[in-house]
């Protein structure tokens, strides 16, 4: 498919603006600590939309609408945990890293365990960053796949090098800045795109609501007591305990707490862009949900997504120099067996490929990529800080010259950008966008969030305790996550967990076990 010139020209335009504004800050990037923190000198609003940039995504555009049609709003209700992980983040997590002054998220983890614990979770938190940015690269070259025939390839190596370009001249101000331009663009996209579906479905509104709630698409789980299915709860305690992680130990929200310009503008900051992603997340998956009535009262359009779908299965199957041989037919005869579900993904790239007017696509495809750019600098700006701050400075040269340092930085910043858009290429195929990166997130998060709550909470947790602790945590995990596809164990042996409880029961058990050893009279180790 050949994109109209008009959108060509938005989308080029749209990338033009983003990596000049974004470069612009260069100029004011004259330390490290003005890369990493910006001088501690940014307003809570600002920031605010920073955190809200870092949350929209192009998982959400793709992942979010497409879980939306594909099946419910089962995953909403990760976001109705946020509130109460920023009450959690606000009172303890805010003033205890802003009187701190440690730009690291894990330098304490030192000071409490010693050398190990806070590799461990640097390595942790590298790998989460990877696997983010591989998922939300992977996400806008769908988008784009789907709409141009570009190859994924391609688009995702072009990602990664715009991206990686504004973020390692721009630093901390060029990210957070460019995320406010960013979070407004994306808002229009979306607001954009409902009203198109809305407008052209055959009935209306209340037609495409009808048809949705009759296929129980408005549904947020089961609210049985089980922990072996995605139910509301599961859910739920995945959402708390992710976001708690989240506020209180992922380097790229702790990072953004030293950018504030007084500890009020730090707390204000997180409550502004947590809240403002509720009632946003309610907005796309509610997209995801029109999208799919819409396509109950188009079965023609239906049936080509399923036939686009099954075609690029078809490709994902073969190498790149088999591709050209394709068995179109085959692949078309495939597709019927595909289900609603199965497609979900290639859903909306599909909709905008064909129905949605020449200019406007243009528009829609900058907010997606606006979505993954904005959460890519954050990543790479992040790890970048972590690179120097927990690696170099602890392990090659703790005295690094500021000119030193800004060169570690930017290399960092480019040797994040190449591994996350390597990883990118190589999930090239995944049937969700989201589950990938939740699945990934859980295996990575768990045992870093129970090990930071002993430390924090637990006051005479020793280096013992905490070792014990993160074996547990991880055996947890590697139990949940993986003795269910490994075959040959023996059915008791196998988890009877949702793997999104992963996190949860790591966290759990870990924190228990920690308590365990490290004290005979529990009334007196726990601090609030």
């Amino acid at each position: 498919m050949k994109l109209p010139f008009i959108d060509l020209a938005v989308i080029i335009l749209y990338l033009i603006f983003i990596v000049l504004f974004g470069s612009y800050f260069v100029r004011k990037n004259r330390t490290s600590n003005d890369f990493m923190v910006a001088g501690s000198s940014l307003p809570g609003w600002v920031i605010g939309l920073s955190y809200f940039g870092t949350y929209i995504s192009s998982n959400t555009f793709i992942g979010v609408v497409g879980r939306a049609f594909g099946t419910d709003w089962n995953y909403l209700v990760f976001s109705l945990a946020i509130p109460f992980a920023i009450w959690i983040g606000t009172k303890y997590f805010v003033p205890f890293y802003r009187h701190g002054g440690e730009i690291s998220a894990y330098h304490h983890m030192e000071k409490r365990f010693g050398s190990w614990a806070r590799t461990y979770s640097v390595v942790c938190y590298l790998l989460i960053q990877f696997s983010r940015i591989a998922t939300i690269t992977f996400g806008v070259a769908l988008a784009l796949n789907g709409l141009t025939g570009w190859s994924m390839g391609l688009i995702i190596i072009v990602s990664g090098v715009l991206i990686t370009i504004y973020t390692l001249l721009g630093g901390i101000r060029a990210v957070i800045w460019t995320e406010v331009i960013q979070s407004v663009i994306l808002f229009a996209g979306a607001i954009l795109l409902l009203v198109i579906i809305l407008v052209d479905i055959p009935g209306g509104p209340i037609n495409a609501i009808k048809i949705a709630s009759e296929h129980s698409k408005f549904s947020l789980g089961s609210f049985e007591l089980s922990l072996s299915k995605s139910t509301f709860w599961v859910v739920f305690l995945y959402g708390l305990f992710i976001n708690v992680k989240a506020f209180g130990f992922d380097q790229t929200y702790v990072q953004r707490y030293h950018t504030a310009k007084s500890d009020k503008d730090a707390r204000r900051s997180l409550w502004f862009g947590g809240l403002l992603y509720v009632p946003i997340s309610v907005l796309f998956f509610f997209i995801g949900s029109m999208l799919f009535s819409y396509y109950q009262t188009q079965p023609a359009l239906l049936n080509d997504l399923k036939e686009k779908a099954g075609i690029n299965l078809e490709i994902n199957e073969l190498s790149a120099d088999e591709s050209s041989s394709v068995n179109y037919e085959y692949a078309s005869i495939k597709s019927t067996s595909l289900t609603i579900e199965e497609v979900a993904d290639q859903a909306l790239p599909h909709f905008m490929a064909n129905k949605l007017p020449a200019g406007i696509a243009g528009f829609i495809i900058a907010a997606i990529m606006a979505a993954a750019m904005s959460t890519l600098s954050t990543c790479l700006n992040s790890s970048a800080t972590i690179l120097l701050e927990d690696v170099y400075k602890k392990y090659v040269r703790p005295k690094a010259a500021d000119s030193e340092a800004m060169m570690v930085l930017r290399g960092g910043t480019l040797f994040v950008g190449i591994i996350g858009t390597i990883v990118a290429l190589l999930i090239i195929g995944s049937e969700s966008i989201l589950a990938v990166w939740w699945q990934l997130t859980g295996i990575f998060a768990g045992a870093m969030l129970g090990l930071f709550l002993l430390g924090f909470v637990v006051k005479k947790a020793d280096n013992v305790a905490a070792g014990v602790s993160v074996i547990v945590g991880i055996l947890v995990i590697v139990w949940i996550s993986l003795s269910s596809k490994i075959h040959v164990l023996p059915e008791f042996l196998q988890s009877p967990f949702h793997t999104y409880m992963s996190v949860v029961i790591a966290t759990l058990s870990m924190f228990l076990v920690g308590l365990f050893i490290s004290s005979k009279n529990f009334n007196n180790d726990i601090k609030l």
